[in-house]
């Protein structure tokens, strides 16, 4: 410590100026948070002293790890490429020191002393520590997470509001997800969250000199976000049992999640499923600098037995006949991209990494999946890691269709290339939109390319029944809203020159997202003759009465149909999810939206469904303008009936911030709604105009 006649009276980390410099001013002006192999610089007051410091000598001393692990000197000489180093300038009673930190050191949080030495190394004096927080730096062109693209940045680091997909590859519904990566104290949490991995518990001076790498980071935080395997942040749940915790559902972003988690000591929030691990790991990722998208895949393949196929196995009534895991076809599956370099693999698989945080397979021991070159897996290279044959399949798994007879014979109906992996979606960089990027992942389905690629991965290529046969089967259905009955349309068409006998079986269940099956909820078997050249057609009437006591809070139906023609042994399977259209959720604000000023948020909802909702609560959030906060309506909202609520809050912030609502209740989850206002640092003379 600095004595009465100390030469070092303090120290100035000019948090103002660096942190803007590094972009960081959102997340502290209070703290200094700096990006690597950019400089940043600090101010030593030295008062009356100063013409003495050049007959001595000032060093820098480095400490990280939250015990001191790993200690780092630093010299004023550029004396060896890659290394701490720092320039000074002497002004009147102070001395302006710039450091130099070099693109590949570990990110964390560092303290900071200096020492001041006399001409033979002795020491005389030392400053009080000071912290400091080191990040990833994608602006930076020696950084392995480097992004050329400021449009990109914009997004996939500095953007705190997102949009996730869901729906059906045909019916796409979007939802907005705060990621908040700049809120409060949040950079501490994902710091917390590296900090509880096994890796540190175990070794954390080992750990905290992988952190120079984002591959070693990121699949850190892949393993972290879901808690299967230690002090993980967020439980999985898919059986729609949430009583215990918060159900998927009911979040709109990560920060209460990571809040609630760092608050509890660790402790697993309780619950989340796919969308919400990727939310999360979308936050911590942006959060310490590693550019990161969020990624939903249509129709996605959960093959558990890595065969690069899925396998339905079904009796003649539809039903499923498995032993063991069974594959499945997700009607959606989230994941992230992260932007990186891939030193630890051949040239070529530099980019964008799949990151996938939910616990669906093992890897290395692990629930945890990638990162994973998407050009590994367009072009087959299954054998680049991490996971890339699981990734493979997700995106690009044959379809095989085997169907089991009483007698116990399994015959194969068809093998289909073009189903799985449908329309990847993610937000665009250029406004609320979506944008596809099936390219990325495969070539066009069906091409010979593609099927080259498949053969590549380790798979035969089956032609089975791809092509149409004499009857084709098709599945329609009129607009689809919750709370309403209406029609699916089955047509069978004859393209042959014969009429054809068959029997055709249709089922209907409520399914969940990932395709747990809740209940059945209609069931049609016909016997038909089909006319030659002609079509016939089979009315299925899903009535709210049928299917409203079993649907999942994904709202989602999925219709099965079977068409055995009773002389040939083509047997045709089709299916198609039918996402239920919720009601709008309206929100209007008022007020002149200024930080610190108050604003009201209006918000109403009217009750679409046919039987009275209890239990109703809206959850509200957003960046820069809110915590998360319930607001809990009473008594029964009957069928019809609309329920208003008011809200008032504070922005926090400047910019353009979306406040985001939930509503759930006993009979009706998941009803999202968003209004943005641009929020002003002084008052100006006009309204700030909410876009509901």
């Amino acid at each position: 410590m600095a004595s009465h006649n100390a030469l070092l009276s303090g120290i100035d980390l000019q948090c103002y100026e660096n942190n803007h410099a590094h972009r960081t001013e959102e997340m502290d002006m209070e703290r200094l948070l700096v990006r690597r192999g950019q400089p940043f610089s600090i101010v030593l007051q030295c008062p009356d002293q100063i013409p003495r410091i050049p007959d001595h000598q000032l060093n820098l001393i480095l400490h990280l790890g939250k015990n001191n692990e790993v200690v780092l000197k630093v010299s004023d000489s550029k004396q060896d490429h890659g290394k701490w180093w720092f320039s000074q300038r002497n002004a009147q009673g102070e001395v302006m020191l710039t450091l130099h930190s070099p693109a590949d050191a570990p990110v964390g949080l560092y303290s900071m002393t200096v020492v001041l030495l006399s001409a033979d190394g002795q020491i005389l004096e030392q400053t009080k520590s000071q912290t400091f927080y080191l990040l990833f730096n994608p602006w930076c062109k020696n950084d392995s997470v480097y992004l050329p693209s400021e449009e990109l940045l914009q997004e996939y680091i500095l953007n705190e509001n997102g949009i996730l997909y869901q729906g059906s590859w045909d019916d796409i519904t979007t939802v907005p997800w705060n990621f908040g990566q700049f809120e409060k104290d949040l950079v501490d949490i994902c710091f917390e969250v590296l900090d509880n991995s096994p890796a540190a518990l175990k070794n954390s001076e080992m750990d905290i000199a992988n952190r120079a790498s984002p591959v070693y980071v990121s699949r850190t935080i892949t393993a972290m976000v879901n808690a299967n395997d230690d002090r993980g942040v967020v439980s999985g749940r898919w059986d729609g049992e949430y009583s215990d915790g918060v159900a998927p559902t009911r979040w709109t972003g990560s920060v209460p999640i990571l809040r609630r988690w760092s608050e509890g000591g660790g402790q697993r929030v309780r619950y989340g499923q796919c969308w919400v691990f990727t939310g999360v790991a979308c936050t911590v990722l942006r959060c310490l600098g590693i550019p990161t998208r969020c990624i939903t895949n249509y129709s996605s393949a959960h093959d558990t037995d890595s065969s690069i196929t899925v396998d339905y196995i079904l009796n003649d009534q539809l039903e499923s006949v498995y032993e063991g895991r069974k594959d499945s076809i997700w009607n959606y599956h989230c994941w992230v991209e992260s932007w990186m370099k891939r030193d630890d693999l051949p040239e070529g698989y530099d980019g964008w990494q799949v990151l996938d945080p939910t616990p669906l397979e093992r890897s290395d021991g692990v629930f945890c999946c990638g990162p994973c070159p998407v050009y590994a897996v367009k072009e087959g290279e299954v054998g680049m890691k991490y996971d890339t044959p699981f990734v493979f399949s997700e995106v690009n798994a044959d379809l095989i269709v085997w169907i089991v007879h009483p007698d116990g014979e399994r015959i194969q109906v068809s093998q289909n290339s073009k189903v799985i992996g449908r329309n990847i979606s993610t937000k665009s960089v250029y406004g609320d939109f979506r944008e596809d990027i099936t390219a990325n992942y495969k070539h066009p389905e069906g091409s010979m390319k593609e099927r080259e690629v498949y053969k590549k991965a380790g798979r035969q290529v089956g032609q089975k029944n791809e092509g149409p046969g004499q009857l084709e089967l098709f599945i329609k259905h009129a607009p689809a809203i919750h709370g309403t009955d209406f029609d699916v349309i089955i047509e069978v068409y004859n393209a042959g020159r014969e009429d054809t006998v068959a029997q055709l079986t249709v089922t209907s269940n409520a399914i969940t997202y990932n395709s747990i099956h809740r209940g059945e909820c209609q069931r049609k078997t016909t016997s038909l003759t089909v006319q030659a050249h002609k079509a016939h057609k089979e009315v299925l009437r899903l009535q709210y009465d049928h299917y409203g006591a079993c649907v999942s809070e994904h709202h989602m139906i999925r219709v099965t149909a079977l068409l055995q023609p009773t002389h040939q042994d083509k047997i045709i399977l089709q299916e198609i999810n039918i996402p239920l259209k919720m009601p709008a959720l309206h929100i209007k604000i008022t007020g002149k939206a200024i930080v610190s000023g108050k604003l009201t948020a209006n918000i109403s909802f009217t009750n679409p469904l046919p039987v009275s909702l209890q239990g109703g609560v809206f959850t509200v959030e957003g960046a820069g303008l809110t915590e998360a906060k319930e607001i809990k309506t009473h008594g029964k909202i009957e069928p019809g009936q609309a329920v208003k609520v008011k809200f008032s809050f504070k922005p926090t912030r400047a910019g353009l911030r979306k406040l985001l609502v939930d509503f759930d209740s006993d009979r009706l989850r998941d009803v999202k709604g968003e209004a943005t206002v641009i929020v002003r640092t002084k008052m100006q003379n006009r309204n700030a105009v909410p876009e509901i």
